[in-house]
């Protein structure tokens, strides 16, 4: 056991693991931490259920991408910085490449995929978050109270669908749990390796919000188009709650009126972004790539990826240090257990909106994603292999 550890904690194998996954998840950020769930929980035991659910509560407080925030957390609780960096180029950086190579021009990248692949990937999306939900749900709603906390938060999330609704449904769940759920004795879980002390947390937050305050300043200060991308893609990384669909309203905002990128371009990006695995916050490189003037191409459509991913390692490694100490109190478990079990409730409503609405359109769709669900959970399948099998099933001929 100890030399399956060091070898997980070694760079390159973490990003290994995380290339595997950026190769091969699709369906979005609820997806995504479907997928991390069954590598990372299930068949790793890098860490456990409470632990994740933890972890994914705190990056779900975070503005930013939650699931590459886990991503990135991960990484640093198993093999430092140099981990997290592995972990989050493994998982961001097909999708970045897919895309800049689609801005520079290769526009046959999405006929080159036949009818129906697309929608064979959110398929089985379908199945990879029922998974999780129902995998989290039995261990972190197990009593009637959590489990009208999961209900309710599952409801706000349905009937609300608002940028900053799941932060106040987080809250408000820490609340319940606080008033409502008994303290636990000491805690029942693992505690997250984490390489980062208070310190150093405390210097990455302050870097943050240096940066957040004084790029905007620079960029007056010091004419430069390429201060002014990291200036723009960096706020845009500081300040979105919800994920990456929440982002691209700003983005166009940042871009298009300066003339920095058409807005047929910024639309055929968008389409194209939704057809590569990985993080949706990768559509920053097509942007990046596709900018008139210098910086553009790949130079671009690095920096501007940089600069959007940024915020969140700042973020991940400053708060990490804090919340890890906060989460063993006795009030403070009370009040995770609340927001753990609405953490469930935030899956189960993306479970039905969008993953369920976008694609389970005909009967076949169910059956192709209730064939999924048995492969995944019954029959103990590789996801990739899943993934592949539902892809090639959607585009066969009818």
């Amino acid at each position: 056991m100890a030399d399956s550890t060091t070898r997980d904690a070694h760079p390159w194998t973490i990003f290994l693991v995380f290339l595997r996954l950026g190769l091969t998840s699709f369906g979005g950020p609820v997806a995504h931490l479907g997928y991390f769930h069954a590598e990372f929980v299930a068949r790793r035991r890098w860490l456990s259920e409470h632990a994740y659910a933890d972890l994914v509560a705190l990056c779900q407080f975070l503005p930013g991408p939650a699931s590459s925030q886990v991503g990135m957390a991960l990484g640093l609780s198993r093999g430092g910085y140099l981990g997290a960096l592995a972990a989050w180029a493994g998982f961001t950086l097909p999708s970045a490449a897919l895309l800049v190579l689609f801005a520079l021009g290769i526009s046959h990248f999405g006929q080159a995929l036949a009818p129906g692949v697309l929608h064979g990937l959110k398929v089985v999306a379908v199945a990879v978050v029922a998974q999780a939900v129902w995998n989290m749900a039995r261990s972190l709603c197990a009593d009637a109270r959590r489990a009208g906390i999961m209900v309710a938060a599952a409801c706000a999330a349905s009937l609300l669908p608002y940028a900053w609704t799941q932060v106040g449904i987080l809250a408000a769940a820490g609340v319940a749990g606080r008033l409502w759920l008994p303290s636990s004795g000491p805690a029942a879980h693992q505690a997250l390796p984490m390489p980062v002390g208070r310190r150093a947390g405390g210097a990455w937050l302050l870097l943050f919000a240096a940066l957040l305050a004084g790029l905007p300043l620079a960029a007056a200060m010091f004419p430069s188009h390429a201060l002014a991308l990291v200036d723009a893609f960096y706020r845009a990384g500081s300040l979105v709650f919800g994920g990456g669909h929440v982002v691209l309203p700003l983005l166009q905002a940042e871009v298009v009126p300066p003339g920095w990128v058409d807005n047929d371009v910024f639309l055929a990006g968008y389409g194209a972004a939704q057809a590569v695995p990985g993080p949706l916050f990768t559509f920053a490189a097509f942007l990046g790539a596709s900018l008139r003037g210098e910086p553009s191409g790949w130079l671009g459509g690095m920096l501007c990826l940089a600069a959007i991913f940024l915020p969140s390692f700042l973020l991940v490694a400053g708060a990490l240090p804090f919340w890890d100490s906060l989460r063993r109190g006795p009030g403070a478990r009370s009040v995770l257990a609340g927001v753990n079990a609405a953490v469930v409730g935030l899956l189960a409503a993306a479970l039905y909106q969008p993953v369920w609405t976008s694609a389970i359109l005909q009967p076949a769709d169910f059956a192709l994603a209730l064939l999924a669900l048995v492969a995944l959970t019954i029959w103990k399948l590789p996801p990739w292999l899943v993934v592949a099998g539902c892809a090639v099933l959607a585009a066969w001929p009818a």
